[in-house]
């Protein structure tokens, strides 16, 4: 086609758009928004006002913004997971009065909480020895961390620290032990235990005492606790105690065998331990939050075993006191049968 006569169409064409004034109407389609389909026809709604809509570069940038904003919260919320001197709070686990009393000897009717005369909660005393501030209560919590010892020290182990919390977790006993043989191993990336360290330890003889006075009468809460006791060279009656790594309940996280404290924490209670060097204190924490949290079913396997407490015997009415019972006898001899 020759470039004039092009020309001269586009010409024609501009002037037919100009006087049927279509390019207005387009224009006002534009803004405008279609109402629903009425009768199979589209029907234009009245003209409104413009509504300024962001470009997409703006909306691309509010929504990564509120993009960042999630990850954020939800890494604060990853940052604020409970620990487990946090965790223990009573007030954050339901604890009632009544267990508050059977563990410290407290009214029944005090809903108050024992604490540690002002001291931070979570913060860990190392090397402390005996606290003079802290309760030990009815039920405490120990854990031991252990070095290797000898030509083999992969399978021979000596105890190189011990640390005991209270029901509530807060720290009753923390102190290193000076191994009787040689340190060939001290596990460092376990145990958190150096040479350094093991300067300023007590002796075992020491730690036995204090560890001895501490359990003497007392529900002793552990994690594969003879083992623990073994390292010690202590014993403890064996109805005073209440293993963690033996409840059946607790079997199901580990297919039937004997759970790691780490597993069970994460499982049961939903915080993580042991991540790089242990705490002996975090770790008895946690190993009292799982009995707590199972503090039913506990009593209710020690029963099983053992029979009913003194407690659910003076419930009964039974008479528990066998000194008692024999001078009744004396004084109210049974009736000869005739």
């Amino acid at each position: 086609m020759d470039p004039i006569e092009l020309s001269c169409n586009w010409r024609r064409l501009q002037a037919k758009l100009k006087a049927h004034n279509l390019t207005p109407l387009k224009r006002e389609a534009s803004i405008d928004v279609l109402q629903p389909q009425q009768d199979g026809v589209k029907r234009l709604r009245a003209s409104s006002p413009e509504v300024h809509r962001p470009s997409k570069r703006k909306r691309l940038g509010t929504r990564n913004s509120s993009k960042i904003g999630m990850i954020s919260s939800r890494q604060s919320e990853s940052a604020s997971a409970p620990i487990t001197s946090l965790a223990l709070w009573a007030e954050e686990n339901d604890i009632s009065a009544t267990d508050l009393g059977e563990a410290y000897g407290t009214s029944r009717k005090s809903t108050s909480i024992p604490s540690v005369s002002g001291t931070a909660y979570a913060s860990e005393k190392v090397n402390e020895g005996l606290s003079c501030t802290a309760e030990p209560g009815k039920y405490i919590a120990v854990d031991c961390e252990m070095v290797g010892v000898g030509p083999d020290p992969a399978n021979d182990s000596a105890l190189a620290r011990v640390s005991i919390v209270n029901y509530h977790g807060h720290q009753l006993y923390d102190s290193f032990v000076l191994p009787k043989e040689p340190v060939t191993d001290y596990r460092t990336f376990v145990s958190g235990i150096t040479a350094g360290l093991l300067r300023s330890a007590r002796t075992l003889e020491a730690v036995q005492v204090d560890v001895a006075k501490l359990l003497d009468g007392r529900i002793l809460i552990g994690h594969s606790v003879r083992s623990d006791l073994d390292a010690l060279l202590l014993g403890h009656p064996k109805r005073d105690i209440r293993d963690t790594s033996r409840y059946p309940g607790f079997r199901q996280y580990s297919a039937g065998r004997t759970p790691g404290l780490k597993k069970l924490a994460k499982e049961v209670l939903g915080i993580d331990i042991q991540r790089g060097q242990h705490s002996s204190i975090e770790d008895a924490r946690a190993t009292m939050l799982l009995f707590r949290r199972e503090k039913d079913g506990f009593e209710s396997e020690h029963a099983k075993r053992w029979g009913p407490s003194l407690k659910c015997k003076k419930a009964q009415g039974a008479d528990i006191n066998p000194a008692r019972s024999k001078r009744q006898r004396r004084k109210n001899p049974k009736k000869m049968k005739t």
